[in-house]
């Protein structure tokens, strides 16, 4: 009896008593913690090829689309057209970025990069292209996922490195909270200056171990792909147009290439011919003279 009457007066207790405030800071209704979840930052980057590229070239410009969730496509730009014509496509696209490969020869691959419709604009000529089919990589990574930018030290410390790499972050970095990109950080874009140029290499972020999904000092890098080289050629103030602020004292064109290399590979009859011209006058030039003691004892 006892038990039960003290069971009843703590419930008539609990039920005379206020209900616990969870909140009592008034947090859940701060507008400076609730998360944001509109899209501010809306970058939109065309990526399209001229026609005439190889299927190298096509599969690198289907590969760059992927690591991009907010690119739009555009079908292929005819090369009788100007080039001042992809501000009024980007127009249309509502971009504000644009990245355009531009082939020639069928074998050489150009790379601009641009702001529309203000400028700047760079233009690279992209060198050892590896796409993602080509080399059989192990990392992988989830379509749309947000990447990460990763630049050396050299793009803090020379002046037109430091315009490229807002231009290229521009360009390359998903938006925070676009509609087509997930939430997620599991890859990283990573751009090095090395021998006057810039290496790209595209990685996976993952884990040692499944409980180190949190730790920064715990996550190895497996390379994705694809991967390939820019040479900076020129920058140019206005889009695909204007003045030109930086110009690359140390490029040669690959036409300028390939004459260099045809003087240095001549004909072989008349290399023969040259060899033989040079050892007849080397024997000529070491020939010794007649000794005048030689009949001396004889």
């Amino acid at each position: 009896m006892l038990g039960a009457r003290g069971d009843a007066e703590a419930a008539e207790g609990a039920e005379g008593a206020e209900p616990e405030d969870n909140d009592p800071y008034l947090l859940a209704d701060a507008a400076y913690i609730q998360k944001d979840t509109r899209w501010r930052n809306k970058q939109r980057t065309l990526v399209f090829s001229s026609r005439g590229v190889t299927s190298r070239f096509r599969h690198l410009c289907e590969d760059v689309r992927k690591m991009l969730p907010h690119h739009k496509t555009e079908p292929k730009f005819e090369k009788s057209s100007k080039l001042h014509e992809i501000n009024e496509v980007c127009e249309l696209k509502s971009c504000n970025n644009v990245i355009f490969f531009e082939s020639r020869k069928q074998e050489d691959l150009y790379m601009w990069l641009g702001r529309v419709p203000s400028g700047p604009t760079m233009k690279f000529q992209v060198l050892n292209i590896h796409t993602t089919s080509e080399v059989r990589l192990a990392g992988n990574c989830l379509l749309g996922s947000r990447p990460l930018l990763y630049f050396d030290k050299h793009f803090s410390d020379i002046s037109f490195l430091k315009l490229m790499k807002g231009l290229i972050t521009q360009a390359f970095g998903t938006p925070r909270n676009h509609p087509k990109s997930k939430p997620f950080h599991d890859h990283i874009m990573c751009f090095y200056w090395l021998d006057r140029k810039i290496w790209f290499r595209h990685y996976q972020i993952s884990p040692d171990t499944v409980g180190d999904e949190d730790n920064p000092e715990k996550q190895s890098l497996t390379e994705i792909g694809p991967r390939f080289v820019l040479d900076p050629i020129r920058v140019l103030g206005g889009s695909f147009s204007g003045q030109t602020l930086y110009a690359n004292a140390h490029y040669m064109s690959p036409t300028a290439l390939r004459v260099q290399a045809k003087k240095l590979l001549k004909s072989p009859y008349v290399k023969r011919l040259t060899d033989k011209k040079e050892r007849k006058q080397r024997i000529e030039d070491n020939e010794l003279s007649d000794d005048p003691l030689d009949e001396v004892f004889t």
